[in-house]
């Protein structure tokens, strides 16, 4: 399978000029990708103007990434501000290659230190969706630190686990072993994908990467503002889990 990870640096809350940087990026590559997966709130940066940003089905953001699935034939995972009735969620969707919207997750643990469990509410379920046959499990960047919700993707045996983030520089060693831990543990391919560039909080050097089953790094790239593509063998998360029972022996009390 052949994964595109976009990192790059969001102009701060200007959905209309992201659209116009994504669109420039995509220009450097001419490779045909089974996915393509964004940062969190792709089109806005780690904003907490949840009411302003905001969107339903029609919104900017999801036309957009439909029409970009469809034109690509596609898997697109992007960050949308999602309004669901009363409540906003910090979600990542899942655009299948016509076009259709296929999953949407909703981050089940908002950022409380930056007050994001104020301006969003909470998700409640965890996702899995699907390519194919191939079961991928999703999240969003503080989810990562929890690992409880992994394990209950790893019960249902999912090939990748993909987590989207705004992950700043301070803590991005704990971004580089919380996605190989995630690999690990679950005998599944770890996707991260993190913004590069600066908000008006922090600055973010990305350090996108895939770990495959065992832990072993495939991809990782700091700074570069870049579509990075990787190729992955999905035979590997079969072997790996009949080598190495692990899974089979979990107690979840």
């Amino acid at each position: 399978m052949k994964i595109g990870l976009v990192q790059y640096s969001p102009v701060w809350e200007n959905v209309e000029e992201n659209i116009l940087k994504i669109e420039e990026l995509l220009k450097t590559s001419k490779v045909k990708y089974d996915m393509l997966v964004f940062p969190e709130m792709t089109l806005t940066g780690f904003t907490m103007k949840a009411e302003k940003f905001a969107e339903e089905i029609d919104g900017t953001g999801t036309k957009y990434f439909i029409h970009l699935a469809e034109r690509l034939k596609t898997d697109v995972f992007a960050g949308i501000i999602e309004r669901d009735g009363k409540n906003i969620y910090n979600s990542l969707t899942h655009f299948d290659s016509f076009g259709l919207i296929k999953a949407r997750y909703r981050k089940i643990h908002p950022y409380s230190n930056a007050q994001e469990d104020k301006s969003y509410s909470a998700g409640e379920e965890t996702v899995v969706t699907k390519i194919d046959q191939v079961k991928i499990g999703l999240s969003v960047c503080y989810d990562l630190r929890f690992p409880e919700l992994y394990r209950l993707y790893a019960k249902g045996r999912v090939d990748i686990l993909i987590n989207i983030a705004n992950w700043p520089i301070p803590r991005i060693e704990h971004w580089k072993t919380l996605l190989k831990a995630r690999a690990i543990e679950n005998q599944c391919f770890m996707v991260g994908v993190n913004r590069v560039g600066d908000d008006p909080a922090d600055q973010y050097n990305g350090c996108s990467a895939v770990y495959d089953p065992m832990g072993n790094e495939i991809v990782m790239i700091e700074n570069s503002e870049k579509i990075i593509e990787t190729d992955i063998d999905l035979g590997l998360v079969n072997a790996t889990r009949s080598k190495l029972p692990f899974l089979r022996d979990i107690k979840l009390i």
